[in-house]
């Protein structure tokens, strides 16, 4: 297990190398009162009723929002199940839906994740899958981070022969602001093992993924 938290990406290392220096997270009233700044920097008027409890509404929902660094990965997965009775063929979830927020905007990233895999020394629940995805996806992210850091957390927990991850988002900063094009979709992947190098292995876990 030590070998996995040392393997993990640099950012998730940062997260917690920031944690050990001992630098002070602001206090609730501290983050209300910059969402009172920003709100009269758009020109508002932070005393009128619809606004008054604002701030305290925007903070507790960043506390779920960005929920996902207060959450390790590696803790989600340390649960593997072995007697899988000989099952070797390909393990598939897919459509998992995500939300997360674009770290350049701050403004949602919307989409479906999909994970395949070969077990090599057994599998883990279903729903573990679903979760890593979220623990990485509610965090400040970029879509080709955000694959990559779920490929290496489940590669690193697995060990599995082949796995293959995909996501398919839009993004919010492409949609609202900017060039505003709604609707179009980014797609990432990340192949490794039988999948990395194997076209026919990749063509497959596609034709699974669009059923």
């Amino acid at each position: 297990m030590d070998a996995v938290v040392k393997s993990l990406s640099a950012r998730q290392a940062n997260i917690v190398d920031a944690d050990k220096s001992g630098s002070e997270k602001p206090t609730r009233a501290e983050a209300e009162a910059a969402v009172r700044t920003l709100l009269r920097w758009a020109g508002e008027d932070i005393t009128r009723e619809g606004l008054i409890d604002t701030p305290k509404r925007v903070v507790k929902a960043y506390e779920e929002l960005f929920s996902g660094y207060s959450h390790n990965p590696i803790e989600v997965l340390d649960r593997v199940f072995e007697e899988v009775e000989g099952y070797t063929d390909i393990v598939l979830v897919r459509d998992i839906p995500f939300f997360s927020h674009c770290e350049h905007h701050m403004v949602p990233i919307i989409g479906k994740a999909h994970i395949g895999y070969y077990p090599a020394r057994g599998v883990v629940g279903l729903s573990k899958l679903a979760r890593v995805v979220d623990v990485f996806a509610r965090r400040l992210q970029t879509q080709e981070a955000l694959t990559a850091q779920i490929a290496d957390a489940i590669n690193e927990a697995l060990h599995p022969r082949g796995l293959a991850v995909m996501i398919e988002a839009e993004h919010m900063c492409m949609s609202m602001r900017g060039i505003q094009k709604q609707g179009a979709t980014t797609i990432t992947t990340r192949f490794n093992g039988a999948f990395e190098n194997d076209a026919a292995e990749q063509a497959r876990f596609l034709m699974l993924v669009r059923g």
